[in-house]
C-alpha cells in the first residue's frame, strides 16, 4: 500500500532556507536517504521510491503554504491516496527551536497550512510531524513579526540545530510509514 511524506513549505528559491520551509528540507532528506529523484507533476516536485517494500511518495507542494490543502488533495486523489495515507511535515512556532514532535490527528494549532489541508480532506485524522522553528516574543504577543519570522532564514548560529532536527524528523517520519 502506498504512503506520502509531505513536506509543507512555500514554492520558489527565494523561501528555499527559510523557517516555513523545514518541511520540504527533510522531504529532500527522505529523497537522499530512500534514493529518489524529484520529477515536476503539475506544479508539485515529487519522487517515487520505496521503503519497507512499499511505495513511498515524497511531495512538495507547489502551492504557497496558506493554499495548499486544496492541491494536494487533488494530487492524493490522482496518486490514490487516503488522508490516513499521508505524513505531513511542516514547521511550528510554539516548538523550541530544533525540537520535533509527533501527532496523529488534532486541530490545525493556527498553522495556516494545516488549517488548509484539514478543510481539504475534511478531517484532522492526518499524521504529522512538526519541527520547532522558534517564536518571535511571547505567545498571543507581537502577532505581526510571525509572518516575517517563518519566511526568514535561520542564522548561522541555528543552522546545526534545525539540520539535526530535520534529520529526527525524517526518521519520525519513516516510523509513522512503518507503523501503519
Amino acid at each position: 500500500m502506498a504512503q506520502a511524506v509531505v513536506g509543507l513549505g512555500n514554492p520558489g528559491p527565494e523561501y528555499r532556507n527559510t523557517r516555513h520551509n523545514v518541511g520540504q528540507r527533510v522531504v529532500d532528506a527522505l529523497a537522499r536517504r530512500i534514493h529518489a529523484r524529484f520529477e515536476r507533476d503539475g506544479a508539485h516536485a515529487v519522487a517515487t521510491g520505496r521503503w519497507q517494500g512499499e511505495t513511498l511518495y515524497l511531495i512538495k507542494p507547489g502551492s504557497f503554504m496558506n493554499v495548499t490543502g486544496p492541491p494536494v488533495a487533488r494530487l492524493a486523489r490522482k496518486l490514490h491516496l487516503a488522508p490516513a495515507d499521508l505524513v505531513i511535515v511542516f514547521d511550528d512556532i510554539d516548538l523550541p527551536l530544533g525540537k520535533v514532535r509527533v501527532r496523529h490527528q488534532g486541530s490545525a494549532g493556527g498553522h495556516n497550512g494545516v488549517r488548509s489541508l484539514i478543510a481539504a480532506f475534511g478531517t484532522d485524522a492526518l499524521r504529522r510531524v512538526k519541527i520547532g522553528v522558534g517564536r518571535p516574543g511571547r505567545p498571543g504577543e507581537d502577532r505581526d513579526r510571525v509572518a516575517d519570522h517563518v519566511l526568514s532564514p535561520f542564522t548561522p548560529d541555528e543552522a546545526e540545530v534545525i539540520t539535526k532536527a530535520c534529520e529526527e524528523a525524517a526518521d519520525q517520519a519513516l516510523k509513522l510509514v512503518e507503523a501503519r
